[in-house]
């Protein structure tokens, strides 16, 4: 559907309030923020690679500051962005705009100013500052889900709710002293299993709308028992991995889940949609799921490293997905073609690029560090061809 449309409850969209059209709808400032953001954090954690800026303090670190921000900080932003766009449509509800919205992007961007540096501002007061984000998100998403009886929504609530315990982990593991690589991958593991949920709604049903326009017999298997199946075995492989990876049970899970998953995606008939970008794009995306659960196994194997499975999942799955859906969402509630351009195309490339070298460097590794920076450029090139050719629709109202 597209913006100024009418939906369920003749609410229109997009056009909810007066002030500033980047203030609207959720979408709107959390796309723009997620779209600068994912650039500059991977500015700066080269900048602290190659020159040792001190970003993350001393207390928590660069390598630290650098997952915690690719997970809490871009990942959060566009999740948030999404979910303030599609909770309007499950409740016909008004969308959270204004004031509100204007609250919401302000506590965001104070945790990212605070975790530049915590000691600055005292390591407690920051992680506190942090913390609040998620929780909000989540008390407003459930405030919109209850009054619009939408029940059924209520696994996305556990989902915010699981991710802002998870943060909350990651800051007094931090501060104790402890190792916050199971707290990362348990962060990871929550968007993964969102993906997979949210996935598995929108891309067999963006490909059986795109294919009956192309007037084909054979649609997207519906959701079924198997669906079931795919989506619950992941998940007990992600939490084995979270848990104890490298080990043989965590292993043989994860392949089973792979296979699950690489069913799943096949039924959904992407070949199908090799014509149009912004549809495949979305098949791609959700393609690394199973590459990363058969990482894991390779991880268990010694062929492949925890950071690489990390990457795979990180860049892969959540960096490619978020891309996806900020494109098409936007072109969507702009009123503007579901067809990709040029430019988003290029984008696509550039961080299906970076999804690629990133995880498999260090099978190379005398091109190791020359590998590290093209991930990383092609990181940053996908995400300034998004705000180069996005930016703009997501502050002005105008349509078209």
């Amino acid at each position: 559907m597209n913006e100024g449309t009418r939906r369920r409850g003749g609410i229109p969209r997009g056009l909810a309030t007066e002030g500033p059209a980047v203030l609207s709808y959720g979408f709107r400032p959390f796309f723009l923020a997620a779209g600068v953001f994912a650039p500059l954090a991977m500015l700066v954690w080269i900048a602290e690679l190659t020159l040792g800026w001190g970003i993350g303090g001393t207390t928590y670190g660069a390598l630290a500051w650098h997952a915690h921000e690719m997970l809490f900080g871009y990942s959060v932003a566009a999740l948030a962005g999404f979910m303030l766009t599609a909770i309007p449509n499950w409740t016909g509800r008004l969308p959270v705009s204004g004031r509100p919205l204007l609250v919401l992007v302000l506590t965001w961007l104070a945790g990212r100013v605070v975790m530049l540096d915590p000691d600055l501002v005292g390591v407690y007061p920051a992680a506190a500052i942090d913390a609040v984000f998620l929780p909000l998100l989540a008390a407003i998403a459930a405030r919109e889900v209850i009054a619009g009886r939408n029940w059924k929504n209520l696994k996305i609530l556990v989902a915010l709710a699981t991710l802002a315990a998870v943060n909350l982990t990651f800051h007094a593991v931090l501060l104790m002293g402890g190792d916050p690589a199971p707290v990362f991958r348990a962060g990871v593991a929550v968007l993964i299993a969102l993906v997979g949920l949210v996935g598995g709604r929108i891309i067999p049903s963006f490909t059986r709308n795109w294919l009956a326009k192309a007037g084909a017999k054979t649609m997207p298997a519906p959701f079924g028992r198997f669906d079931m199946v795919a989506m619950a075995v992941p998940i007990v492989a992600l939490a084995a991995w979270t848990i104890a990876p490298g080990e043989l049970p965590t292993a043989a899970t994860a392949i089973a889940a792979a296979i699950l998953q690489l069913v799943r995606l096949w039924r959904w008939r992407g070949v199908a949609a090799l014509a149009e970008p912004l549809l495949l794009v979305l098949h791609l995306a959700y393609l690394f799921i199973p590459l990363g659960l058969a990482g894991i196994a390779l991880e268990a194997a010694g062929w492949l490293s925890g950071a690489s499975v990390l990457h795979i999942f990180t860049v892969g799955v959540i960096g490619t997905m978020t891309l996806a859906v900020m494109t098409r969402a936007t072109r969507g509630h702009t009123g503007r073609k579901l067809t990709a351009s040029s430019l988003t195309s290029l984008s696509y490339l550039a961080l299906l690029f970076a999804a690629v070298l990133r995880p498999f460097a260090e099978l190379l590794p005398e091109h190791y560090q020359l590998l590290i920076e093209a991930a990383g450029t092609c990181w940053i090139l996908a995400f300034v061809m998004f705000v180069a050719e996005y930016g703009a629709i997501l502050v002005m109202r105008r349509l078209g």
